[in-house]
């Protein structure tokens, strides 16, 4: 069985491809439950979805479809991910795959990436984890497509690093950068410290929660402060929010 889904980017998601169509991901996972939460997450993201539950219903769609990426699960009934990941990149589509599975050897991860992987995720996870790795794998495939992103008046270029509002260039740090492409992928939602903590340091980095703190509060001197504004807000107890005001 195969469920489909399509939604439209909201304002914070990276500038579509030029057919205006949102990325298309394949989510091959046999824990239905599992399954229908990434296909909620990835639609409030903006990728259009389409779920199924083995090996070989991943393998037939594939030949039939066009996707942008696929989260591939390990352990599928029939045919598992390994096998499938295989048979993929023997038939030259060279797809972003990211693998998530709760095999975190690290054989399990050389084979996977000897195989072709792009990414692969260890479970439990934080989904947003997943939906950042997700952006960077197609970023990495799409180039120049996935090149920009915008919220309101702040303006990123991802390929240059380079980051603007009102047309005024900021000088942002590396880790800066980083937290303002985060803040502006989810414009107007409330990101938390521990997503900021994985998506831009990543799970495993020593980085006290104090960092975080500080690098927005450097960020905010930056982006809002010379500007006149407090679009960077607090959500006490929760996280930050970039809030991004209507025209004026």
């Amino acid at each position: 069985m195969v469920a489909t889904d399509r939604a439209p980017r909201h304002s914070g998601s990276a500038a579509p491809a030029p057919s205006s169509l949102p990325a298309e991901v394949l989510v091959v996972e046999d824990d239905h439950g599992f399954a229908q939460i990434l296909r909620r997450r990835l639609l409030e993201e903006g990728f259009g979805v389409q779920v199924v539950g083995d090996g070989e219903a991943a393998l037939e769609l594939l030949a039939r479809a066009r996707f942008d990426a696929v989260v591939l699960d390990l352990l599928l009934p029939g045919v598992d991910g390994f096998e499938v990941c295989r048979r993929i990149r023997e038939g030259r589509c060279w797809v972003p795959v990211v693998m998530v599975t709760a095999l975190g050897g690290i054989d399990d991860r050389m084979q996977g990436f000897e195989l072709g992987a792009d990414d692969y995720l260890v479970k439990p996870f934080v989904l947003e984890e997943l939906v950042a790795r997700l952006h960077v794998v197609l970023r990495r495939r799409h180039g120049s497509a996935d090149a920009f992103l915008s919220a309101g008046d702040l303006r990123l270029d991802l390929m240059s690093r380079r980051a603007f509002r009102e047309d005024v260039a900021l000088d942002l740090a590396p880790k800066e950068f980083d937290l303002l492409e985060l803040f502006v992928r989810h414009a107007d939602i409330v990101v938390t410290r521990q997503t900021i903590l994985i998506a831009v340091w990543g799970r495993d980095a020593a980085v006290s929660k104090n960092v975080v703190d500080q690098y927005v509060a450097h960020l905010r001197k930056k982006i809002d402060r010379p500007f006149g504004r407090s679009d960077l807000e607090t959500v006490y107890g929760v996280g930050w929010r970039l809030r991004i005001p209507e025209a004026r």
